[in-house]
């Protein structure tokens, strides 16, 4: 029944991403075609916005079908888990283009803004913002149990902000024709989308690069094993993560006790850090000496 109930949750996740996609795509269209038909910067800005939603929509169900599918091959033995790392790094890439582009085109406007009628913007504005609202109805209950779907979740709620800006930029072109509301809404979208975008490229690339988790004190870890009953030496000590909420771990301790005692207690101080995917080898006095400081060597 478990197995059965599992498999029944992940085709509810994917087929309502599948539907949070049709609708996001529908929007991106009527938004970017409304934007260069009204040349408006900022509907172009939303539009780009929701672009990489889409992107991510699809990169996030993508690694879903991946991760359950798993590694039929000796070559992927932790199968396709880091796909979701990888997609996370392309939607970065997306929102930094997307950001610089808006910003060089606000630029290039300044002292120039054209005409852009308000009415439209503010009916697009409200089809976005109710089209946002349906999709994080539709993930809202999947994104604590999927990194995948909790991804394109935030990013759907990122781009609500959007999309109120653009209704706010609408209203004011209508009631005061100021020129500049247009531009002005672009480059706070595009502000807003730059340091997420960052953040999101760095903590990608940490996982890729295999760096120490950051919530997770390496030294700390190393004393914690080093005062386990029995253990003389912890070296060889590695801590990483494999995708965003499963950290790893291995660690080789030198020890003079009982070697079973030392390797249930050794695990439950990983355990206790999160680190219930980890790799202990306990090691007879002498080996492993040649590591001077019992540091790695």
């Amino acid at each position: 029944m478990g197995a059965g109930h599992d498999h029944s949750h992940s085709d509810s996740r994917v087929s309502r991403m599948v539907i949070a996609a049709a609708i996001l795509a529908a929007f991106f269209v009527l938004e970017l075609t409304t934007a260069l038909l009204i040349n408006s910067i900022a509907l172009l800005a939303d539009a780009g916005h929701m672009l990489t939603d889409l992107v991510a929509m699809f990169m996030g169900l993508t690694a879903v079908l991946l991760a359950r599918r798993g590694s039929a091959s000796a070559a992927r033995t932790y199968g396709w888990h880091r796909a979701e790392v990888f997609t996370a790094v392309a939607n970065a890439a997306l929102l930094l283009g997307m950001a610089a582009f808006i910003l060089f085109e606000a630029f290039e406007r300044l002292g120039n803004a054209p005409e852009v009628p308000g009415v439209p913007m503010i009916i697009v504005a409200l089809a976005g913002l109710l089209a946002n609202a349906v999709v994080v109805v539709l993930l809202r209950s999947h994104a604590e149990s999927s990194l995948a779907v909790k991804g394109a979740y935030m990013e759907v709620m990122a781009d609500t902000v959007g999309s109120i800006g653009v209704l706010i930029a609408g209203i004011v072109t209508v009631t005061t024709t100021w020129p500049y509301a247009d531009v002005v809404v672009a480059v706070l979208v595009a502000l807003w989308v730059l340091p997420r975008a960052i953040a999101l490229a760095r903590a990608a690339l940490r996982i890729l690069s295999e760096s120490s988790p950051t919530h997770i004190d390496v030294e700390e870890l190393r004393s914690a094993l080093q005062a386990v009953p029995g253990v003389t030496g912890v070296h060889d000590l590695h801590v990483w993560t494999l995708v965003p909420g499963r950290d790893m771990a291995t660690a080789h301790l030198t020890s003079s006790g009982d070697s079973a005692q030392v390797l249930v207690e050794a695990r439950a101080v990983l355990a206790a850090r999160g680190l219930e995917h980890a790799t202990v080898q306990v090691e007879p006095p002498g080996v492993g000496d040649d590591c001077g400081t019992g540091r790695d060597c």
